[in-house]
């Protein structure tokens, strides 16, 4: 059986930067690297002409940024797995891109190797952070008021269930397959889940459960 080859988009208005992820793409056995654009326009357009499985995401592009250029895949349907690769740990657009729904956040002054091991898991199923942005969540969370255990938060059984396969980085998709339910029933318990413990988002969440609840 041969091996599934993850393909590979690139959207950045920085050529030397476009040029420097795709050959480091192209070096990964396993990555297909098929094609990329220089502004967010262009990357819409390609991504629904390609169909990639991964799209790796400039944030700070001139004219559509990264983050409008986000709201316009998904509103076009785009399902491949978004990944914001940038310079920014500004955390008004760490939680903006999540919410919006990337699937991973990571620095660009990250090892490359280290960029190529977070593609795979991404590939996989889970969401993705730099080290520095999962420290700028758990600090952000500090701050604000939220339950201390899951019983004041009022969880259910099935909610308390799944935030636990939240925290270990699980998509809806395979949370869904990991209980035998369907992927809409495990988007409406999120939904609640985030209500309840007064968070903006699943990363967020996960990092409340890693701090709050016994492994």
């Amino acid at each position: 059986m041969s091996e599934h080859h993850n393909r590979v988009i690139i959207i950045d208005d920085h050529p030397l930067f476009r040029k420097g992820a795709g050959d480091l793409v192209k070096m990964e056995g396993s990555l297909e690297f098929v094609g990329e654009a220089a502004s967010g326009k262009e990357g819409v357009a390609l991504a629904l002409r390609q169909k990639p499985d991964l799209i790796l995401l400039d944030l700070n592009m001139k004219g559509m940024d990264g983050l409008d250029t986000l709201k316009a895949l998904r509103a076009a349907g785009c399902e491949a797995r978004v990944i914001m690769l940038t310079v920014s740990d500004d955390e008004a657009d760490v939680v903006g891109a999540l919410r919006a729904g990337a699937d991973g956040y990571l620095l660009k002054d990250m090892e490359p190797e280290d960029i190529i091991i977070e593609l795979h898991r991404a590939a996989r199923g889970h969401i993705v952070l730099s080290d520095a942005i999962s420290q700028l969540i758990a600090l952000s969370l500090r701050k604000e008021p939220a339950p201390g255990d899951a019983d004041k938060a009022g969880l259910t059984t099935r909610e308390t269930e799944i935030l636990m396969l939240i925290s270990k980085g699980m998509s809806n998709k395979l949370i869904a397959r990991e209980l035998g339910i369907v992927e809409g029933t495990v988007k409406v318990h999120v939904k609640h889940i985030l209500r309840k413990l007064s968070l903006r988002s699943r990363v967020e969440a996960a990092v409340w459960a890693v701090e709050h609840m016994p492994a």
